[in-house]
């Protein structure tokens, strides 16, 4: 009998992972615009430092060009622009004093708050990252000219990418002003017709994750569209109460998703009819009968029946109702939050970036970033010292625990490093003049907004925009250097970024996956706890924030399970722990639903219980010598005609030999 083949180790197979993803034409464009052009100018009037630095620039801000609204990019790109021109101008400060030993310690201490910034959020790790690329850049690359000015080149390109996406964008739907931040509200419903359609089949859970996904957007959108003002306009407020009305919505559909029934194809109309009056400005229709054959089903037609009130409206409704009371769409936004100075409760709390960095997982990102910078830095020196830039320039862009498994990075690195120097030496060796490096840096950024699809392909972009700056400020042999510099960059981190205390993922994704538990264990309190006619307003919230904690630790535990020590079978499966725990999230959103139609509440002991088992597992990843919850199922006993406490302690039980073993 001949035997199964074997599995694909998954941190072998990562590094031919590819995303489809829809080609961003605008961002095409603004990349076609940005590098080469700049380049060009300073070639053209003579002053070729600075059209590298500004080329750099717009490089740096092109690898943040993401699609979203207007307000994400200025926040998404103008963050890591002005820590960029940070690190610009501490480089070229420590290049005023001369290359020597004494930088490696000054790079291990950049490297050390970049890496711990790896823990405050996507937008905080990009600028720490690119403030220590160019604080690397801007103390080896012989570019002339005082400290401030290049750093002042620098942000100039950056904010010329900047303006291009101010004036480049995909075309506005309806909405005017808000077009974007409907666009995103409008994705969410859109997300909920799909979720919707793949209840009672294999798809439903990954259909909730792109459904959270979709709200966490929607949700930055409108945060980042009051950022900087206190009072948001009507067509804001509007905006917020339709998100609302998504919002329980969605509640909904999760307690239709946990009951597993596949539903009529008429039930995701009505929320794709939402989204097309979003997008249309065009009101929604009819929609269809309700129906009220599940407590589950009951819900989400009274919370359709609510959204079509909101959506029928032109105007936000007042602080307060006709008669002076609160008005609240399905119990969706607390009284209060209607205030127009005040942010929606549907956004979740977030936690502090600047305590987390100096937690344990920021001193391990810091420690592991730091160091390998600093070996890099000091290789460098010894081997090149006229270049030793590119060693630790590399390993800055494959070091960062955060943006994916490191050998799966370092192969692309690499690939990609050598396929853009052929590519660049081919064009070498057929162009001619002084204009052909800048049309190669245009092609680079050109390539840039579509590689994000893979990092082999990324990598292959920004080898081909470095070269031509390289080659402009006086080093037109590089390339062939780069592929030495390269693989010996690559090595170096492989080794010193998989030493024990730096690789081990149970302090680096532990916390997430602790975090996220107790995120959840203070969601089941809400719903368990809440007595009958409270407002929903605060259970939304801890939802939402239990969600958006899982999603951080799902994101970390499938970094963990692609990395290359994953493959010795030294740390738990974080990735059952996070599932086990979002079913214990749909489990007691299912409950919710049932207790606000009359199913039997539990006593204080049941909730306590629970709760506690909870915060027992939590504390027992977080601390693994303290012992794990006991067996619930003799706590917990079955309610006859009734399934909300048999269904959130059947999931808590699932989890527990998880969190054991963990």
């Amino acid at each position: 009998m001949p035997r199964a083949p074997r599995a694909v180790p998954t941190w072998l197979a990562h590094p031919l992972r590819w995303q489809r993803l829809p080609v961003p034409w605008a961002a095409v464009v603004r990349g076609a615009l940005c590098a080469g052009p700049l380049l060009a100018a300073g070639l053209a009037t003579g002053h070729p430092a600075a059209g590298v630095l500004a080329g750099l620039g717009s490089m740096l801000a092109g690898v943040n060009d993401r699609p979203g609204t207007r307000r994400r990019g200025i926040v998404h790109i103008g963050l890591p622009a002005l820590a960029s021109a940070f690190g610009m101008l501490m480089g070229a400060t420590l290049q005023t004093v001369g290359a020597g030993w004494w930088v490696v310690p000054a790079l291990f201490a950049v490297g050390f708050v970049s890496g711990a910034g790896s823990v405050a959020g996507p937008v905080r790790s990009n600028a720490g990252m690119q403030m220590l690329a160019s604080t690397i850049l801007g103390a080896g690359m012989p570019l002339s000219g005082a400290p401030w000015l290049k750093a002042l080149y620098l942000l100039a390109g950056c904010l010329w990418l900047l303006l291009l996406r101010l004036v480049f964008h995909p075309p506005r739907p309806a909405g005017g002003p808000l077009s974007g931040e409907r666009a995103a509200v409008a994705t969410v419903f859109d997300a909920l017709a799909d979720a919707l359609d793949a209840v009672g089949g294999p798809g439903a859970e990954a259909a909730r994750r792109r459904l959270t996904a979709a709200l966490d957007r929607a949700d930055e959108a409108l945060r980042l569209r009051r950022l900087l003002r206190r009072r948001p306009s009507p067509g804001e407020r509007l905006l917020a109460e339709r998100l609302a009305a998504a919002t329980a919505l969605c509640e909904a559909s999760v307690a239709l998703l946990w009951e597993a029934r596949p539903l009529p194809a008429r039930v995701a109309e009505g929320p794709r009819r939402f989204a097309e009056a979003l997008r249309t400005g065009r009101p929604p229709g009819r929609l269809s009968a309700p129906d009220t054959s599940s407590p589950a089903r009951g819900a989400f037609d009274r919370a359709l029946l609510d959204a079509a009130v909101v959506f029928a409206r032109t105007e936000p409704v007042d602080a307060a109702g006709a008669d002076g009371g609160p008005a609240v769409i399905s119990g969706a936004v607390r009284p209060e939050e209607r205030e127009s100075e005040r942010e929606p409760v549907l956004m979740a709390p977030r936690t502090r970036p600047v305590r987390s960095m100096f937690g344990p997982a920021g001193r391990d990102y810091g420690l592991r970033v730091g160091l390998c910078i600093a070996v890099s830095a000091a290789v460098a020196l010894a081997l090149r010292a006229e270049h030793w830039y590119w060693l630790p320039a590399t390993a800055t862009f494959l070091v960062k625990p955060d943006l994916g498994p490191l050998f799966s990075r370092t192969v692309n690195r690499f690939a990609g490093t050598v396929a853009g120097v052929l590519v660049f030496a081919a064009a070498g060796a057929v162009l001619d003049g002084w204009w052909w490096p800048a049309l190669v840096a245009g092609a680079g950024g050109a390539l840039l907004p579509f590689a994000t699809r893979h990092f082999a392909l990324q990598t292959v972009a920004i080898t081909l925009m470095v070269l031509s700056f390289v080659h402009v400020s006086g080093d037109p042999q590089a390339a062939l250097e780069r592929i030495v510099d390269t693989s010996a960059a690559c090595a170096l981190v492989l080794v010193v970024g998989h030493l024990p205390r730096l690789a081990d993922p149970r302090r680096r994704v532990g916390h997430k996956v602790t975090a996220a538990l107790r995120a959840t264990e203070t969601y089941l309190g809400e719903v368990l706890r809440t007595e009958p006619g409270h407002d929903r307003g605060e259970r939304l919230v801890r939802r939402r924030a239990a969600y958006r904690a899982l999603g951080e630790a799902r994101a970390a535990a499938e970094t963990a399970a692609a990395e290359l020590v994953a493959a010795r079978g030294r740390n738990p499966d974080w990735l059952t722990v996070v599932t086990a725990a979002e079913r214990i999230v749909d489990a007691a959103t299912a409950c919710a639903v049932r207790l606000d139609h009359g199913a039997r509440r539990p006593t204080p002991q049941e909730a306590r219980r629970l709760c506690e088992a909870l915060t027992a597992m939590a504390d027992a990843l977080e601390d693994p010598g303290r012992p794990g919850p006991p067996a619930l199922a003799a706590q917990i006993p079955p309610v006859p005609g009734c399934a909300t406490l048999t269904d959130v302690a059947a999931e808590l039980e699932h989890l527990r030999g998880f969190a054991g073993a963990a």
